[in-house]
């Protein structure tokens, strides 16, 4: 039976994704930020490794057939559905400090991925030290020749997923970008769903 998680615009989540279950990870209304990052379920010491991803894979960007990496150059997952195209993995998750230097001092107060990042790791007994750079599921972030990077409208539609099968048990851990200063979720966080089949 199907695992149906619906999570609240600006929200954390976390779910283990067993070996062989495939993770669904859908954009329910379009252009919305999703961060995401991969444990080993029962070493939260190997975690997921946006350097070594593009590396093996000679690529920027996460999209169907991209192998997720660990810190340990293990395969974590492996994308094997893809409707939005391509999902940035470069630039990192917002942060009250980013905020304050991007926006203006009078955001420092709202909410940000590092900050559901560290409430959710804490269920699990980690700590603001475990965060990686992490995958940010559609998100656009285009890349110009000379490495400047812009983040810009989201191009996914309402319903877009990606889709990953578990190569070893992981731990997903989610924050549902609340970012509202900038257009990664069309200055409107909305609700998201996960499906873990298998």
């Amino acid at each position: 039976m199907d695992q149906i998680h619906d999570i609240p615009a600006q929200k954390p989540w976390s779910g283990l994704v067993k070996k062989g279950q495939t993770i669904r990870i859908i954009d329910a209304y379009g252009q919305q930020a999703i961060d995401t990052i991969f444990y080993n379920a029962h070493d939260f010491g190997e975690r997921y490794s946006s350097q070594d991803t593009m590396r093996s894979q000679g690529a920027a960007y996460i999209t169907t057939g991209t192998q997720i990496i660990s810190s340990e150059g293990r395969v974590m997952l492996t994308v094997t559905a893809d409707t939005s195209g391509r999902h940035d993995t470069s630039a990192g998750c917002c942060s009250c400090e980013s905020n304050t230097v991007r926006f203006g001092h009078d955001t420092r107060y709202l909410h940000a991925c590092r900050e559901n990042f560290i409430l959710e790791l804490s269920r699990h007994g980690m700590t603001k030290r475990d965060i990686v750079p992490n995958i940010n599921f559609f998100m656009n972030v285009p890349i110009s020749p000379n490495g400047a990077m812009t983040i810009d409208d989201g191009i996914s539609a309402p319903g877009d997923h990606v889709e990953m099968l578990a190569e070893m048990d992981v731990l997903c851990v989610i924050s549902n970008c609340p970012q509202i200063n900038n257009p990664c979720n069309g200055f409107d966080p909305t609700p998201i769903r996960v499906v873990i089949t298998g």
